[in-house]
């Protein structure tokens, strides 16, 4: 308990060879093993992986893009969405710890930056999404295993005990996160 009166949360540190490997990683987070997102929550040196994984479901996206524009057009996606993969941090740690935080609610940008960039683990699927007639549907269903597994990270992040309160900051920082991308691809577009 720190002097304040409030408990200091127990963060614990993860030995590097007790650490899963990357690959352990993504499947895990795909799979929603709370236990893969409180390990990079506490492991400082996965922000890097966390950067890889949002990479790769970037050029997944572009890979399966209807609109392919090339080489060009995928490092751009790619530049895109590492950016808004970090606005994207920083507004759910802004409303996770400072509007809508719970009791025991400690967190920082980079444990909210790195759970939510293994959220993304099953959008490297996301290249399936080149499958004639069913890849948009194979998108969709991707999108609500992503969201699934972004309320999972949330959640693990910032200490709730509520999975309604951690749905409702993925919710709430969707609304500036799409005009974020809205006024992207609005710049891009013309």
């Amino acid at each position: 308990m720190a002097s304040n009166g409030h408990r200091t949360p127990h963060i614990p540190e993860i030995p590097p060879e007790d650490a899963h490997s990357i690959i352990d990683r993504v499947i895990g987070a795909a799979r929603l093993d709370v236990h893969i997102f409180e390990e990079v929550e506490a492991d400082t040196s996965a922000t890097r992986q966390a950067l890889l994984v949002v990479a790769l479901v970037a050029l997944a996206t572009g890979i399966a893009s209807s609109d392919f524009g090339g080489p060009v057009a995928i490092v751009l996606g790619i530049v895109a969405a590492v950016a808004g993969w970090a606005f994207w941090a920083w507004i759910v740690y802004l409303i996770g710890t400072k509007i809508l935080p719970e009791s025991e609610t400690h967190a920082d940008w980079g444990q909210l930056a790195r759970t939510l960039g293994f959220a993304q683990s099953p959008g490297i699927l996301k290249v399936l999404g080149v499958v004639p007639v069913v890849g948009e549907f194979i998108f969709l269903a991707l999108s609500f295993w992503m969201f699934a597994a972004m309320v999972i990270a949330v959640r693990q992040a910032l200490d709730y005990t509520s999975t309604v309160r951690a749905i409702g900051v993925v919710l709430l920082g969707f609304i500036p996160y799409a005009i974020l991308l809205f006024i992207v691809f609005a710049i891009l577009g013309s």
